[in-house]
């Protein structure tokens, strides 16, 4: 049980996610686009949410201004997601102003102000889980998803909910986070999702 958990802790770390968002929206929308419009996008969330945040963290690493592998002190985790918030801005600004996208516009919209949140949390001494964060917005996108094409993704949906407890049992079986640190991580993850829904989908 315990690799299990572990297994669904790495395959949704948080720098996963936007790529797993990604990827669905364009295997539900891929007639409505280009090949290439795609692949530029794809690649555009690939370096800006993925390769770039890698590449700061062993850097930070090698700089000594990080010492552990997952973040765990809270004063090591500003850095990176301040980082990682700015490139969300680049993306949002810049990589979507080429090609309207309004879908995945508003979802690294909301994705920006979970990080805020979590930033902000930070200086409360409150440690919240990216995990479940980023696993809880990813479950929010495919319902909007579905509910915004009329299509049915309801054994997606289930398995993501299922995972997202999964998420949570791995995070709290490594004493990495303490339940409120789960709980406050899925509302960062759920909320921003569903109040953007006023501006778009609904």
């Amino acid at each position: 049980m315990k690799k299990l958990l572990l297994f669904f802790s790495y395959a949704f770390n948080p720098l996963l996610i936007p790529l797993y968002a990604t990827l669905f929206y364009f295997l539900v929308t891929q007639n409505y686009f280009y090949k290439h419009e795609i692949y530029l996008v794809f690649i555009q969330v690939l370096i800006l949410t993925m390769l770039l945040p890698i590449s700061l963290f062993y850097l930070l690493r090698s700089l000594g201004l990080i010492r552990t592998k997952m973040l765990i002190d809270k004063k090591e985790r500003k850095l990176p997601l301040a980082f990682y918030a700015v490139l969300l801005l680049v993306l949002i600004k810049h990589s979507f102003s080429v090609l309207v996208i309004h879908e995945l516009y508003y979802y690294f919209l909301g994705s920006l102000i979970s990080i805020m949140i979590a930033l902000t949390l930070i200086l409360f001494k409150q440690k919240i889980s990216l995990h479940v964060m980023g696993i809880s917005s990813l479950t929010v996108f495919v319902i909007s998803i579905s509910a915004y094409y009329h299509i049915s993704f309801l054994y997606l949906i289930a398995f993501l909910i299922l995972s997202s407890g999964l998420v949570a049992s791995s995070r709290l079986q490594e004493k990495e986070h303490s339940l409120s640190g789960i709980f406050l991580g899925s509302i960062a993850g759920i909320l921003p999702q569903v109040l953007l829904w006023f501006v778009w989908l609904l």
